[in-house]
């Protein structure tokens, strides 16, 4: 799943090995990416394990430093998705509803 070797066979992507700086902003643009869909942080680890083949441990790794660096931003952003929690479990729901209903009809 993840590239071990250091063929690059990702043509726009930096390698780790060859290109660590590049590597790990193109990771913390990701992060930041996941951060305003609302993402915590193991969802954001998922999808970037899932969708662009990032090692979870380097994910975990540069999402903890940015947290040390912007405790602020993050004290803030954890409180404001937690108020999302209700309404977006809410939306799922009666969006679930919605399609039984609509496979009802069919």
């Amino acid at each position: 799943m993840y590239h071990q070797n250091h063929h690059h066979h990702h043509l726009h992507l930096p390698c780790l090995h060859c290109h660590p700086q590049s590597y790990i902003r193109m990771v913390q643009y990701m992060i930041e990416r996941c951060l305003l869909l609302h993402m915590n942080r193991q969802q954001c680890v998922k999808a970037l394990a899932k969708y662009a083949s990032i090692r979870p441990c380097i994910t975990v790794t540069v999402w903890k430093e940015l947290q040390k660096e912007n405790r602020g931003f993050f004290e803030a952003y954890f409180h404001a998705i937690s108020q999302y929690k209700p309404f977006m479990g809410y939306y799922i729901q009666r969006e679930h509803r919605f399609q039984r209903k609509k496979r009802f009809w069919k």
